[in-house]
């Protein structure tokens, strides 16, 4: 049940707590912790699936857990960003409500015998949401400059992605159940 992969899915969860404490002291330096402890949890989504993929490890608990961890750990640090002033409540919200939409969508999906794998539009926007995480964890100039901003365009950028990945699951469901009706 829990093979190597599922272990490496846990580690991403057990990362959560430290990566919003770091958050929480808004220093420099635990920012920049915060930011090397995300990077860190977000390679081993990657790893955790290479790793099942190539020992053939991929698992019920494992296709349950890597989602969960995902959601876990984006929302939670965004749901900091706005305890901190530095990501705008409803953007957050768009993106946290998103989540959960899709994942109360594909919960039904598996009751009708659909499989709603995640789409090109879907991993976009994990990848755009991962990516202007860590910007706006650095909210302190490097070198003189504040990169921060570059983390809110690609946050703006990953909510757009949420809302047409979301209506891109809700179409292929809709579309799926109302065919599988009338056939």
């Amino acid at each position: 049940m829990f093979n190597l992969a599922n272990k490496i899915t846990l580690l991403r969860i057990l990362l959560v707590p430290l990566v919003v404490i770091f958050l929480y002291f808004q220093s420099p330096l635990f920012c920049s912790l915060a930011a090397l402890a995300f990077i860190f949890a977000a390679l081993t989504d990657w790893l955790d699936g290479y790793i099942a993929r190539r020992d053939n490890l991929v698992s019920n608990m494992g296709k349950f857990l890597d989602p969960l961890a995902d959601k876990v750990l984006i929302c939670s640090v965004l749901i900091m960003f706005v305890e901190l002033d530095w990501a705008p409540a409803w953007v957050v919200i768009i993106i946290v409500c998103r989540e959960l939409i899709v994942t109360g969508l594909r919960a039904l999906a598996i009751d009708e015998g659909i499989v709603l794998a995640a789409d090109k539009f879907g991993k976009a926007k994990t990848i755009f949401q991962i990516v202007a995480i860590v910007p706006l964890m650095i909210h302190y100039p490097v070198f003189g400059v504040l990169i921060w901003p570059i983390g809110e365009v690609l946050l703006y950028v990953a909510m757009i992605l949420a809302i047409f990945s979301a209506g891109n699951y809700i179409y292929y469901f809709y579309n799926y159940t109302l065919n599988s009706k009338h056939s």
